[in-house]
């Protein structure tokens, strides 16, 4: 391994994170930012390219070169025994109350997220790696404040990771004096410290890889991984990947992604909220892109529907498991009615990915296992997946993916007080490390925060209408941003708003939202406001 000597260590050591952040784990992480780090950055030039192209018109297509690709024959590698049936799974960040619920939820499988469910301070990110081995070791425990204890059922999920996505930096860590790459960071300790510990168990090391643009950038994963199993002296193949196509650009190049990482990929997944996040980002400046209030943009309008179906087939075809969406619902402790409503849309959701022919669905909250779980198995019976069903019918044209009209879709004003209101409340909580907040009873991350936030920005760029007539303003959504936060001061009381965080959050928001230029992630600006 290479020399330590241009790895500066930022952050604290202390405790229980010296377990982590040894020598011989950094010597590793900087060695993957050595070898990977340039290559990375050129990608991020890349999309930067491509997106001048579209602002100048160009539209995306399926690519001509990658043509052999889609059309010849072959298949990902056999799934791991422990990913076979992925029929629910949970997703949530690292504290241990959260591990221990989620894997004890009943779910088949755990999404452990250091990307759009965790504020990336470092403590939640070293913090997040110890709470990992401990769960993997079944040591995992946790007390409440209120005394109640917490720990691990001997029957648990499957654990899977997900490493921040490219575009981010971990600042605590510096390679030639320069911060090293978030995804390198997160994913370099995780499989350092599991690889070999995992397989002992008989499981694996399994992530979910976010905010992919292309297969070229996916080609850097597979590069990293046999770069990592061969340091590591574990066999290539061994680490099992799965994509969240949640980019319009990777939705035209699912066949070209699963072909990269076919000899560590595990499927594919339909990363709704941040796949219209990147249809509002990338054609942010045309107006025939606009897009109505949030909650319209169902899954079922035609774009997304096209968008869905193109990833089951395609991941069919190939051997490899298709993933459904998010299900965000926070159940109510005092409101049936509101419970009640809201089952019956998770089960609506999740009857029809099921009978979509997708292997599986993500919950937000472990209440929800049960409902999801019911879907699939109404259709899956004993059968841990549906690979068979190769939907041949599916034939989905490059239009449809970008065609975003919703048919009957509004812009309201409560539909842009909800995007305010829900931006603020979850960028304040962001900034106080609570990436994951239960807000209006769902469940808000980075994703659907972006959505709120770069909605304004594209409904003000384009002088849009709402349906109560006014055209939406700075001023106006300033108007709102008043009448909203006096709102959440009244319902919080004044001891809990002098502890939040919302004068600075309310500051991020406008900036991301309000600004002449758009800022390309509203947690670039946020994390100045974190240590």
């Amino acid at each position: 391994m290479a020399s330590t000597e241009q790895v500066e260590l930022k952050g604290a050591a202390e405790g229980r994170a010296a377990e982590v952040l040894t020598r011989e784990a950094l010597e590793f992480v900087a060695d993957l930012q050595r070898e990977f780090g340039g290559r990375r950055l050129e990608l991020l030039r890349s999309r930067d390219e491509r997106q001048a192209r579209i602002d100048a018109g160009e539209s995306p297509e399926f690519l001509s070169e990658t043509r052999s690709v889609r059309e010849s024959e072959w298949k990902v590698a056999a799934p791991a025994k422990d990913l076979l049936d992925r029929r629910v799974e949970i997703t949530g960040p690292t504290d241990r109350k959260m591990l221990i619920n989620a894997l004890n939820s009943g779910a088949r499988v755990f999404m452990a997220d250091f990307e759009d469910a965790n504020t990336p301070t470092w403590s939640n990110l070293v913090e997040g790696q110890v709470n990992l081995i401990d769960a993997i070791e079944r040591t995992l425990d946790f007390t409440s404040p209120d005394g109640k204890e917490y720990r691990l059922n001997p029957k648990v999920a499957t654990l899977v990771v997900r490493p921040r996505g490219w575009h981010l930096d971990e600042k605590h860590v510096e390679v030639g004096g320069k911060p090293i790459s978030g995804s390198l960071f997160d994913f370099g300790l995780y499989f350092f410290h599991n690889a070999k510990r995992l397989l002992d168990k008989g499981s694996g090391p399994y992530f979910y890889l976010p905010k992919l643009e292309s297969h070229v950038e996916a080609r850097l994963w597979n590069d990293v991984f046999n770069f990592a199993q061969d340091a590591v002296g574990v066999r290539r193949g061994t680490i099992r990947a799965t994509v969240l196509i949640e980019t319009i650009l990777a939705a035209f190049e699912m066949e070209e992604i699963l072909y990269e990482l076919r000899d560590h990929s595990s499927g594919l997944n339909a990363g709704r909220w941040d796949y219209i996040f990147s249809i509002i980002k990338k054609f942010r400046n045309r107006p025939d892109f606009v897009l109505p209030d949030r909650a319209q943009v169902t899954m079922t309008v035609p774009f997304m529907r096209a968008y869905t179906e193109l990833l089951v087939k395609t991941c069919h075809r190939r051997g490899a498991h298709a993933m459904g969406g998010m299900a965000a619902f926070i159940p109510s402790r005092r409101d049936a009615e509101v419970n009640r409503v809201a089952l019956a849309k998770v089960k609506e959701d999740k009857d029809r990915e099921a009978l979509a022919g997708f292997d599986g669905t993500w919950v937000a909250h472990p209440d929800l296992v049960t409902t999801a779980t019911d879907a699939f198995d109404r259709v899956l019976g004993d059968r841990p997946n549906q690979l068979e069903r190769q939907r041949p019918e599916v034939e989905v044209a490059s239009s449809q993916l970008i065609d975003v009209h919703v048919p009957g879709g509004s812009i309201t004003e409560n539909g842009l007080r909800l995007n305010v209101s829900v931006g603020v409340q979850y960028i304040e909580s962001w900034m106080r490390g609570v990436g994951a907040a239960a807000i209006n009873n769902l469940m808000e991350d980075v994703a659907t925060a972006e959505i709120s936030r770069s909605q304004v920005w594209q409904w003000i760029r384009h002088s849009s209408r709402l349906s109560e007539g006014p055209s939406v303003t700075a001023d106006l959504v300033r108007e709102i941003a008043d009448d909203e936060l006096t709102k959440i001061r009244e319902r919080l009381g004044e001891g809990l708003w002098a502890k939040g965080r919302f004068a600075e959050a309310r500051e991020v928001f406008e900036e991301v939202a309000l600004s002449e230029s758009f800022p390309a992630f509203l947690t670039l600006v946020a994390q100045r406001h974190i240590d």
